[in-house]
C-alpha cells in the first residue's frame, strides 16, 4: 500500500538512506505507545521521500522475548556488513528490570532484525532509552542514550533533571565496555522547561516521574563539513515538545557540550535525526505534532553549520 508521507502516523522517525538507492523509514509504530502491550517495528521504503510503500514488519519479537511494552524509537545503521537497529524495549514484569536499549541485527535494511544484545546494553538498574549509536574518530563505537526522568515502577520517582549519558561499546556492539559518562542534564539548555501537567490530569503511572520534571531524550550526532559535531536531542520547551542543539568542544563524543540559546524546532515536536538525501541536501526527520493519536511524520531542510544547524524551510 501506498502513502504519502504526512499521512504516515508514527513517533520518533529514522530515515535510513540505502547505498542501492532509496529509503527506509523505522519509528515507533505500536497503536499504544505508552502501556502496551507492543506489537514490534514497522518500516515504509520510498525512492522518492514523498510516496511510501508499507508497512512492513522490521522487527516482531522471538518467543521468550523479554520486553513485552514500549517498543519505542528504533534507528538502524549500516555496520560492518549487516544493518544494526538500537531500540527500546520494557517490560510489565518487573523482575525484567527497567526499560533498556537493545540492540538488534538483519541481513536487510527492511529486516527482519533479530535480538543481538543479550538483552539491553544501558545499565540494568534504572530505565533507559532512545540509544544513538556513534562511531568515533578512532573507530571505536559508542551508546548515547537518555535517562529521561521516569523512575523504575513501584519505586521512587525518577530524577526531576533528565540526563544524558554515553557508554563506549564492545566492538562487536554486544555490551557495554566501560562505565558511562555524564554528557549534559536537562537544565543545562536554557531553552527546556519542566513538563507540568494540568489540574487533574494525571501522568501515566508506568513512567513514574518526578514532579515537574525536566526531559531528556532523542539524541543524534552530526558533524558539519568543518568537523565540528552537533548533538541534536529534544526535551519540552515554552511551545511544548522541542528539539535543541548542544556542541562538543572538543569533537569528541565525551565534550563537554555547549547549549544553543534556543531550540531548533519549539513548536510541539521533537525525537528528530538529519540524513543526506540522494540530491545531497540535508533533511531533518522528526514527529509533529507531539499528541497521540495525532503524530505525523516531517520533513524540513537543514544546513549543518560549525556554529549550530539552521533550518531552511
Amino acid at each position: 500500500m501506498s502513502r504519502r508521507l504526512g499521512d504516515i502516523r508514527m513517533r520518533d522517525p529514522y530515515i535510513l538512506d540505502v547505498p542501492s538507492g532509496g529509503y527506509v523509514l523505522f519509528g515507533t509504530t505500536d497503536k499504544n505507545v505508552w502501556a502496551g502491550p507492543a506489537t514490534g517495528f514497522d518500516c515504509y521504503t520510498s525512492d522518492d521521500l514523498e510516496t511510501w510503500d508499507g508497512p512492513f514488519s522490521a522487527f516482531r519479537p522471538p518467543q521468550g522475548f523479554w520486553a513485552d511494552t514500549q517498543f519505542w524509537a528504533p534507528e538502524v545503521h549500516a555496520f560492518d556488513g549487516r544493518f544494526v537497529m538500537l531500540a527500546t524495549f520494557a517490560s510489565s514484569n518487573l523482575a525484567d528490570g527497567p526499560r533498556g536499549v537493545q540492540v538488534l541485527v538483519a541481513d536487510e535494511p527492511t529486516g527482519p532484525f533479530e535480538p543481538w544484545s543479550d538483552g539491553p546494553i544501558t545499565p540494568r538498574d534504572v530505565p533507559c532509552l532512545d540509544g544513538t549509536l556513534f562511531v568515533d574518530q578512532d573507530g571505536a563505537p559508542w551508546l548515547v542514550y537518555s535517562r529521561g526522568a521516569e523512575g523504575v515502577p513501584g519505586g521512587a520517582p525518577g530524577p526531576a533533571d533528565g540526563e544524558m549519558y554515553a557508554v563506549r561499546l564492545s566492538a562487536d556492539l554486544k555490551a557495554a565496555a566501560a562505565d558511562p559518562v555524564l554528557l549534559f542534564t536537562a537544565s543545562a539548555a536554557p531553552w527546556s522547561k519542566p513538563l507540568t501537567f494540568p489540574d487533574g490530569v494525571e501522568p501515566p503511572a508506568q513512567l513514574n516521574l518526578a514532579k515537574d520534571p525536566l526531559f531528556t531524550d532523542g539524541p543524534y550526532f552530526v558533524r558539519s563539513e568543518g568537523g565540528t559535531l552537533h548533538l541534536l536531542w529534544s526535551s519540552f520547551g515554552e511551545e511544548g515538545y522541542a528539539m535543541g542543539v548542544a556542541t562538543s568542544a572538543t569533537g569528541l563524543v565525551t565534550g563537554p557540550w555547549a547549549q544553543r540559546q534556543e531550540p531548533l524546532w519549539a513548536r510541539n515536536g521533537g525525537h528528530g535525526m538529519i540524513f543526506t538525501d540522494l540530491s545531497g541536501v540535508h533533511r531533518l526527520v522528526f514527529h509533529w505534532p507531539n499528541e497521540t493519536p495525532d503524530e505525523r511524520v516531517k520533513l524540513a531542510a537543514v544546513e549543518i553549520l560549525d556554529n549550530g544547524i539552521r533550518l531552511l524551510d
